[in-house]
């Protein structure tokens, strides 16, 4: 697919974004690493003197992605009734031609298999994200997911991600840039965070001053592995570690009969006061701040590792399961020596390793702990950062303009 009209050109001759529009649609625009990623995108775009389009149903991020330049065009973009979808495509193919669109950037399957078809209406380079190691096996769960394949470019946001795109994707293979999300290490860290909102968080969560905090931030399903965190501080706790409290920090999402069922866990592991349901919280800076260990114990694969990355750049000590893409952000023996580490990886599932390594964590001297920060805090600013991201996302965009397979990882 190829956009219409003539390419504005830069200095030299190049290629460049410039004056050009691109719309990125994404269901809604409210907490999580796709809908934060779109943001900073299209700031990075307004940056580069393009137009930057989000179609969307809205949400929290909304004035957020107004304040950095971008532009929200309302769009029923959440729906997966085939018969709403099926309405969207001329819809969007209206949209795209009326606002000038020259590249589409889809993030989400339904939205994306609607976006796929309105190329056929107004052909414009497209572009998908892999923003999770999508769930189902079946032939039809297969030929769903792999919308995500189809784009004129596939990024893939870990190597984790794009290894399983080109298993089960082969037609992609030459497709797909890897481009790991990117944090804000402006806004994630230890310097940009007023003493004041880590004591106000603190209270919020009910822990008492001298109380350390051992942070899981996730929404609550049970593939984030709360159960495991609940069972490993049973563990601690029947194992003489007082002075903890563990924090689950996310919101359930309607997910009711989850919520009780950890609530019951609790009460009878007699862990009532000790470990605690606090919902979403604003503040991840300030939250990973207050934090002794951060602990990502996924018993399924992510597709990235986002609350690792930032709590690095807080300079928390992490512990995550050693499963899909979150161990490619996490430095940790047998790859490195153990004085190298920058957290713990431990076996999915295994309460008693999480027991154990939290337990590590929580045990470092401060000396220990602060070479342990600055490790972490280093890897993650070499990796990880929010500009390599966007200058990444922005090249697969003048690729695609240009016609070109984007860099292959």
């Amino acid at each position: 697919m190829i956009a219409a009209g003539l390419a504005p050109f830069g200095a030299g001759g190049r290629l460049s974004l410039a004056g050009r529009t691109v719309l990125q649609i994404i269901p809604r625009l409210d907490a999580g690493g796709a809908e934060r990623t779109t943001i900073d995108v299209a700031q990075a775009l307004v940056a580069a003197g393009a137009r930057a389009l989000v179609a969307s149903e809205g949400g929290r991020l909304t004035s957020e992605l107004q304040a950095v330049g971008g532009l929200l065009s309302p769009f029923p973009a959440a729906t997966k009734n085939p018969l709403l979808m099926a309405l969207n495509v001329r819809r969007l193919a209206r949209l795209i031609r009326d606002e000038g669109v020259d590249i589409v950037h889809a993030r989400s399957r339904a939205p994306a298999w609607v976006a796929l078809a309105a190329m056929r209406l107004a052909p414009r380079p497209f572009v998908t994200t892999f923003h999770g190691a999508y769930s189902g096996r079946s032939a039809l769960k297969l030929s769903y997911n792999s919308v995500m394949a189809r784009g004129d470019a596939v990024i893939a946001n870990s190597h984790y991600t794009a290894e399983l795109i080109r298993r089960l994707y082969p037609f992609a293979r030459d497709r797909i840039a890897v481009i790991p999300r990117g944090a804000d290490f402006a806004k994630f860290s230890p310097a940009s965070v007023d003493p004041i909102r880590v004591a106000r968080l603190r209270r919020s969560w009910g822990a008492e001053p001298q109380e350390r905090i051992v942070l899981l931030a996730a929404r609550l399903t049970a593939w984030k592995g709360q159960k495991v965190l609940i069972e490993a501080a049973k563990r601690l706790r029947e194992g003489g570690l007082a002075g903890v409290r563990y924090v689950l920090a996310g919101d359930a999402q309607g997910r009711n009969a989850y919520v009780k069922e950890l609530d019951a866990l609790v009460d009878k592991a007699g862990l009532k006061g000790v470990v605690a349901r606090v919902g979403h919280c604003e503040d991840m800076p300030a939250a990973f701040l207050a934090a002794s260990v951060v602990a990502v114990p996924s018993t399924e694969p992510e597709a990235f590792g986002r609350s690792a990355v930032e709590a690095q750049a807080m300079g928390a000590p992490v512990v995550v399961s050693d499963l899909g893409a979150v161990p490619e952000t996490v430095l940790a023996p047998p790859q490195i020596p153990a004085e190298e580490r920058t957290g713990w990886r431990v076996p999915p599932g295994d309460a008693r390793a999480l027991a154990e390594a939290l337990a590590h964590a929580l045990s470092l001297g401060a000396s220990a702990r602060e070479a342990l920060a600055r490790r972490a805090r280093a890897h993650v600013e070499r990796h990880f950062s929010l500009e390599q991201m966007t200058r990444a996302t922005l090249g697969v965009y003048l690729s695609a303009l240009e016609g070109r397979p984007p860099s292959l990882p």
